[in-house]
């Protein structure tokens, strides 16, 4: 049964795909619409029959369907790999997808590449399904692969843009650094254990613990360690973190609807899947958790400080997913696995939502993304406005939103961690509250309410197909952590599907419901925080909005470092990007044009024909020339003869 129903749920959005790819186009926008749609619904069906059946009976699928390699000793499988980790996983990832796929159908009406869009979205939702299903490396390696390519082709969608293709570039080159990264951990997995099985690998933890590696003669590694630091470091660029986060922001160039796909439950949450997959070997390496723990922290602050000065209204909400991220890294650096992936899910319904809400009011704007021209659309737009707030409600934490739940926890989590970079970490995150709930509601403000520009007077709420995925989203942004939290945070949902201590071991106490948890946060400096910046938020923005001047604020040198993004994509194009450039340039010009072509191929020619020239003038015609050659060539061979073979001494 289990088997049936994976099956159905990961192969039903690679046919709606291609059958929207190969004849979608022919066949009109409804045919798309339907086999698209049907193919995500069927697998949204399916995966939460199979998220109910697991959590019921616990129960774990572990089988290889069939064997793909056979090389000597080692044997290649395609497996799948089911438990409570993939089922939640499979349910966040069809549901976003479903919401998306029906918001298109508004958002991308007019666009001429409607069909491939639809298609492009379905074979995303099948490349993210296989990578979480997969049980073994290299299936995970392919799956994450395929994800890129259709992020890539997603964020290029329109291809004419300029700005579009060096996004979708940009995307593609900060991936790969990961990527190298994450195939470079699966190999030292690989040549300790030699297996590629998830099952194998976590049980050979002695041999890769004992195995050690020297660095520069003076530093020793174990190979734990070192796989693990460079599992982190694929998952560093597929959840953008520091200093891999570069390409997320610019990724805003695709379309929205993929904006909230990339950015809400599927792209950018595979490393944060791959961190609690990977648990096993994570919690035998103290090392790795600071490094994991200190990196997320960092961009949790960094990037949400970043937030605070975006004008495109994409942009601020593409910050605040880098920070969200960065929360979740952190929690897994401190071993709380299931609250990251509690906050993964939490974050997936109301990030999405405030995309979707986001292309709502572009809409509505005939594609006015800079917040600076917007305002007082609260009553024009009354269900994107009351979507909007609760979206962002959810984002900073307020009690009672599922947001609040999820990032509570995991602060709390942080806070009574005690490994390295703990303190550091704690201090980021609660920063990061205050900047959440300034950026989040200094967007809300400038969009919603203040004086309405009098070039959108004539703004319309928009059509049905963009509202209800916006209301059925807004549903769990409020309402999905209430029944969740116990089972996932406190209680044992995840089973054996991830390692991690105890709830008592990670918080310092143990609740079994939300009203417990509820009541303990008030305790916490957590909501006042956020209170703090929402209050912040609408004394500069509503009661005193020209209080901070643009042009003032732009003469200070902290205001340029961070209009500059920390200067990351200068030291990227500067130092490697440019270097790059030259070094080809120059394998270019010396090596190929003067080395290869001139001296060997054309060279080459050219000293033959050489030789020929020569040779032919001995080509006289007369007989006795020749009998000249002749003798004098056979008293060469007869002279080398005797000297050779000592015959002359």
């Amino acid at each position: 049964m289990i088997l049936k129903y994976s099956l159905i749920a990961l192969l039903s959005p690679l046919v709606g795909g291609v059958i929207a790819a190969f004849i979608g186009k022919s066949m009109g926008k409804i045919f798309v619409n339907a086999s698209t749609i049907l193919g995500v619904t069927i697998s949204f069906i399916f995966s939460c029959m199979l998220a109910m059946d697991l959590y019921q009976t616990s129960a774990v699928f572990n089988q290889n369907l069939y064997t793909w390699i056979d090389i000597g000793t080692f044997t290649f499988h395609i497996g799948l790999l089911i438990d409570n980790l993939t089922a939640s996983m499979m349910v966040v990832v069809t549901f976003v997808s479903l919401m998306v796929h029906i918001y298109t159908i508004g958002y991308m009406h007019d666009d001429p590449g409607y069909h491939r869009f639809f298609a492009y979205i379905s074979l995303f939702t099948f490349s993210m399904l296989s990578l979480v299903m997969s049980n073994n490396f290299l299936q995970l390696f392919f799956g994450w692969e395929a994800v890129g390519v259709m992020s890539y082709l997603l964020i290029g969608f329109w291809y004419t843009k300029e700005s579009a293709i060096k996004a979708n570039l940009k995307a593609f080159l900060v991936n790969r650094v990961g990527d190298l990264s994450l195939i470079l951990g699966i190999g030292i997995i690989f040549s300790i254990t030699g297996s590629l099985d998830y099952q194998i690998a976590f049980s050979e933890t002695q041999n890769l613990t004992q195995t050690e590696f020297n660095l520069f003669n003076t530093w020793t590694i174990s190979a734990l360690t070192g796989a693990c630091i460079l599992l982190f470091g694929g998952a560093m660029g597929k959840s953008a973190q520091m200093p891999l986060h570069v390409w997320l922001p610019d990724s805003m160039e695709g379309p929205t609807p993929i904006s909230a796909l990339i950015h809400a439950a599927t792209m950018v949450t595979a490393g944060v899947f791959l961190l609690a997959r990977m648990s096993p070997l994570f919690e035998l390496s103290p090392t790795a958790l600071s490094f994991v723990l200190i990196i997320g922290a960092t961009t949790a602050l960094f990037t949400g400080v970043l937030g605070l000065i975006q004008n495109d209204i994409k942009r601020v909400i593409a910050y605040s997913t880098l920070s969200q991220l960065g929360y979740m890294v952190a929690a897994a650096g401190v071993s709380a696995y299931s609250v990251s992936l509690f906050h993964l899910m939490t974050h997936a319904f109301f990030k999405a939502l405030l995309f979707l809400a986001a292309g709502s009011v572009i809409v509505a704007l005939h594609h006015e993304q800079d917040i600076r021209k917007m305002g007082g659309l609260k009553s024009k737009l009354p269900i994107t406005y009351l979507t909007s707030l609760i979206g962002s409600l959810a984002l900073i934490g307020f009690p009672g939103f599922s947001g609040f739940f999820s990032k509570d926890a995991l602060i709390e989590a942080i806070g009574h961690a005690n490994i390295v970079g703990s303190g550091f970490a704690y201090a980021s995150v609660l920063i990061g509250v205050f900047i959440t709930a300034l950026y989040s509601f200094r967007l809300f403000f400038k969009v919603f309410h203040g004086r309405i520009d009098d070039h959108h007077s004539d703004v319309k709420e928009s059509p049905l197909s963009i509202t209800l995925p916006l209301i059925l989203l807004a549903i769990p942004s409020v309402m999905i952590a209430w029944p969740t939290v116990g089972p996932m945070v406190f209680g044992s949902y995840f089973g054996s599907s991830i390692d991690q201590p105890d709830a008592y071991q990670i918080f310092g106490y143990d609740f079994t419901s939300a009203y417990g948890f509820l009541l303990h946060a008030f305790s916490s400096p957590v909501i006042y925080i956020a209170i703090l910046g929402v209050l912040t938020a609408y004394v500069l923005y509503i009661q005193k909005p020209n209080f901070l001047n643009d042009r003032s604020l732009k003469a200070t040198f902290i205001y340029r470092i961070l209009e500059n993004k920390y200067y990351f994509d200068h030291l990227y194009e500067n130092v490697f990007a440019k270097q790059a450039r030259n070094i080809g340039q120059n394998l270019w010009s010396v090596g190929d044009i003067k080395i290869i072509d001139d001296w060997l191929v054309n060279g080459t020619a050219y000293r033959i024909g050489n030789i020929a020239n020569r040779i032919k003038s001995i080509q006289t015609g007369y007989i006795y020339h020749y009998a000249l050659m002749m003798i004098l060539g056979l008293a060469i061979f007869l002279g080398w003869t005797l000297i050779t073979t000592g015959y002359a001494s």
